[in-house]
């Protein structure tokens, strides 16, 4: 399919052995099914100890009856699982099926079979362990924009042998016209979205998954690991909140609609759960808990255009806000239902004994605060816009108030209750987080207490930090960071890529892995970051 098959097969074959490889990795097999009607590979996601939920999309021209089948070894030889379901084009040919009766803590084959015999290409899964469980690795991705760049992270993800769990913590598509984000010159040549307008009806939304799920670097991935998936904003539209979004306006038809198409074709497209929430048990190792911090139940965003409004003390104003309307006790980010869910769920996965309770969100929690010296980032030629957010930056930082509203950091008395809540239940509590583009860990308080720790995943080719500061190092971006930002202990605010998360009963390594570049198609490495957290320390050791 591309020149990163052989590499990919090497380190297949290693960990699948000879039969294994030749199911999963013949690119002129899967090529010939995907031409006959499995257009988008297949996919695999929610698993549990004797489940897995089961992916893939078959065009014809009516309704055709697909029947899965799981096995322990490639060939197929004893097919110890599956089931029946429908490609119909009210889902837009795409099924999904859930697999149950397998046995946890293991690897599968898995296909499908059309009506006329015709296979998909064989994917790999696995379910979730039951029980003592030593180790346990997920590899965690968010913000993949594709006219930005190559999926190298994908790629890089999909050839090795040592991921048990994929996290997407969301912006796995964005909503943009082509043009938009990324300009006609930031675009890379060849890497092309349909529909080309921004996406705002169940056809274009389905249309823009389509264009997505072609890369073959991101179907690779879903072939081979199985898939925990929540949304952010651009699956929807930016900066998406309950009852609106930034990115949506009155021309645009009612909110709710473009919600709920949009909902809809996430559902349809990826392998995950028909539910708002959920949680993972890696046996007694981890419970990962999957929240929903856009729609549910998250108040709008604060703006500070809003706040200093009518002329006037802009600093005045500013601090006023901070110490009144900013930490106001009911403004929500998951809702109280949610929220009651997710405080709840921590409490009784520490009470059983549970190792790590583990929230892979979309979000920031960790604070982060303007630098005292921005000002000095840009030269003395800045443009009057620039120079307005700078200052207004400053005004900002001064009055206490955070850089980016559109995170936990926009919803102060949310995250403590929800901090509180994991210090009352004695847990040793992990946020994985998307959405910023950039890379960060950060150390979780509350009260002046240590409260847990936040693995920040860079994106796979959105840009970061690094795209509005021009000239400046990471070191001195990142020097300016850490001095502001007392929670932050370490950055990477240049790079792409995705993060590892090694999981022991003793410790949560987190590994940043930075990708040489996205504006060509490999999978080769610039760096990688390590960070290890102590079980009970609730802190990074130092870096």
């Amino acid at each position: 399919m591309h020149q990163l098959w052989g590499e990919m097969d090497r380190r297949l074959l290693i960990k699948l052995g000879t039969a294994g490889l030749a199911a999963l990795a013949l690119p002129g097999a899967a090529r010939a099914a995907m031409a006959q009607g499995f257009t988008h590979n297949v996919a695999s996601g929610e698993p549990g100890p004797t489940s897995v939920l089961l992916w893939t999309r078959y065009a014809a021209p009516s309704s055709a009856r697909l029947t899965a089948e799981v096995a322990e070894t490639a060939d197929f030889a004893r097919v110890v699982g599956g089931g029946s379901a429908d490609a119909e084009g009210g889902n837009d040919h795409t099924v999904k099926l859930r697999v149950h009766g397998l046995e946890p803590g293991r690897w599968y084959f898995y296909r499908f079979v059309a009506p006329d015999g015709t296979t998909s290409p064989v994917g790999r899964t696995r379910t979730l362990p039951q029980g003592p469980t030593s180790a346990f690795n997920i590899a965690l991705f968010s913000c993949s924009n594709l006219p930005f760049g190559w999926f190298n992270a994908y790629a890089h993800a999909a050839a090795r042998g040592d991921i048990d769990l994929v996290a997407h913590v969301g912006d796995y598509l964005y909503e943009y016209r082509v043009g938009e984000y990324p300009s006609i010159e930031e675009a890379l040549p060849g890497r092309s979205i349909q529909p080309t307008h921004e996406i705002v009806a169940l056809a274009d939304y389905r249309l823009r998954y389509a264009a997505y799920r072609s890369d073959p670097d991101l179907q690779r991935l879903h072939q081979l690991f199985p898939m925990i998936a929540q949304w952010d904003d651009h699956e929807l539209a930016n900066d998406a909140w309950r009852d609106g979004a930034e990115n949506h306006n009155e021309g645009e038809g009612p909110w709710p609609e473009r919600r709920r198409a949009a909902e809809r074709a996430y559902r349809e497209w990826m392998p995950v759960d028909d539910s708002r929430w959920r949680q993972y048990e890696i046996g007694d190792l981890a419970t990962i808990f999957l929240p929903e911090t856009r729609i549910t139940g998250r108040d709008r965003q604060f703006e500070v255009d809003e706040i200093i409004a009518g002329g006037g003390d802009a600093a005045a104003k500013l601090r006023q806000f901070a110490e009144t309307t900013y930490r106001d006790p009911p403004r929500q980010m998951l809702g109280v239902e949610q929220e009651k869910w997710l405080t709840g769920a921590i409490a009784r996965s520490a009470k059983s004994g549970t190792c790590w309770q583990i929230c892979a969100q979309q979000v920031l929690m960790g604070s982060l605060f303007t630098p005292p010296d921005v000002v000095n980032w840009f030269g003395p030629d800045m443009s009057p816009t620039v120079r307005r957010r700078v200052e207004t930056g400053q005004f900002v930082a001064k009055a206490g108030l955070p850089l980016n509203f559109d995170s936990w950091d926009g919803y102060p008395a949310a995250r403590s209750r929800l901090l509180a809540a994991a210090q009352a239940a004695d847990a040793d509590f992990v946020s994985l987080a998307g959405d910023s583009h950039n890379a960060w860990a950060f150390d979780l308080a509350e009260g002046g207490r240590p409260a847990g720790i936040e693995i920040g995943g860079h994106s796979v080719t959105s840009p970061g930090y690094e795209h509005y500061t021009p000239g400046i190092s990471d070191a001195q971006r990142v020097g300016g960071l850490l001095g502001s930002s007392p929670e932050l202990k370490w950055a990477n605010t240049e790079d792409r890529g995705y993060v590892t998360v090694q999981l022991t009963r003793d410790a949560v390594t987190a590994n940043w892995h930075s990708v040489e570049t996205i504006r060509s198609h490999t999978p080769a490495l610039k760096s990688t970051h390590s960070m290890t957290a102590r079980r009970g320390r609730r802190m990074f050791e130092a870096a």
